[in-house]
């Protein structure tokens, strides 16, 4: 049989009392001087309060007990904020409350109220100024994009916003946005502004508008209806206008060739009469008889001057009785 003094016992105790605690000082040690950053995260440490250093993806060592703090900043993900409505349910089948809030209600340049809802979609791009440089970064980011949406509004007329000017208003608003957050040195980039619902105050307003839609919708259809017609007709006509000048071209080559032809012939005969006047008289004066008569048949040809009988000329090659 052992026998356990009181000495022995309190020395036990002591040694497994000095094992638990140098085993939860382990522990602490381990938990607070190793963590992971994940791969889309960049960790900001800070060392007694002040900034110390950036640590990106993996598994990190720093001073424990609190003498080293990280924060972890997602630096890869598109971050998204909404203005004008809220998501009731996100996922697959999202859901939304389209009830107008007062940040929706905007005045246009030309003195009319419009209900919009718009959306910034924005990623953090400096860690270490996301983390340090302002302290209420959503709201900062929430009263910005207010004024600048606000402002684009209020110097368009409502018709404009509505239509013709609305890819206008997402384009500047992202880049007025930068400029801003890039003086707060808020760390972050606006990737794009997009406008949601963009609706007149309802009543006979709401009517208006409905019933201008509908007219630009006619309009459309109308334009369409006559493009489709341009476009049967147009090529037809086209065609038609080219077949006949090609017509017209090749009648004016054959009277320019034909005309050639006929100076040529001239200049020549004209050679011929100023060496042999007679001699071309007399042809030029039998092709015309030839050229007047020469479809006719049995044609005689008799001198009515003459009071006796002659010989006579039967142009079609036979040989004429006494007609006169």
């Amino acid at each position: 049989m052992v026998n356990i003094t009181p000495q022995k016992m309190g020395k036990f105790t002591s040694a497994r009392a000095g094992f638990i605690v140098g085993g939860i000082l382990l522990l602490i040690l381990l938990f607070t001087s190793v963590f992971i950053v994940d791969q889309a995260e960049e960790a900001v440490i800070t060392r007694l309060g002040k900034y110390h250093v950036t640590k990106g993806p993996g598994l990190q060592i720093k001073l424990p007990f609190g003498i080293d703090r990280n924060y972890t900043v997602n630096v890869k993900a598109v971050q998204t904020a909404q203005f004008g409505f809220t998501t009731v349910r996100s996922g697959i089948n999202s859901a939304y409350a389209t009830g107008k809030t007062k940040e929706a209600t905007m005045l246009t340049g030309d003195l009319n109220i419009v209900e919009i809802e718009w959306i910034i979609q924005y990623r953090i791009t400096d860690s270490k100024a996301w983390v340090f440089n302002v302290m209420e970064r959503e709201r900062t980011i929430s009263d910005v994009s207010r004024s600048v949406i606000n402002m684009l509004v209020g110097d368009r007329a409502i018709m404009d916003i509505m239509s013709p000017e609305r890819s206008a208003i997402e384009v500047a608003g992202a880049d007025l946005m930068n400029e801003t957050f890039k003086s707060y040195g808020l760390g972050i980039y606006v990737i794009a502004v997009k406008l949601q619902n963009i609706d007149p105050p309802a009543g006979s307003v709401q009517q208006a508008f409905d019933d201008v839609n509908k007219a630009i919708q006619d309009m459309n259809r109308l334009i369409n209806e006559g493009m489709q017609v341009y476009n049967e007709e147009i090529p037809k006509a086209r065609g038609e206008a080219e077949r006949m000048v090609s017509i017209a071209q090749g009648y004016a080559s054959e009277r320019v060739n034909k005309s050639k032809g006929d100076v040529a012939r001239f200049n020549s005969v004209y050679n011929e009469y100023r060496r042999a006047p007679e001699v071309t008289k007399q042809r030029l004066y039998y092709e015309m008889i030839e050229e007047v008569f020469g479809g006719e048949k049995d044609i005689t040809i008799i001198d009515r001057n003459l009071k006796n009988f002659l010989p006579m000329l039967n142009v079609g090659g036979k040989t004429a009785g006494g007609e006169q």
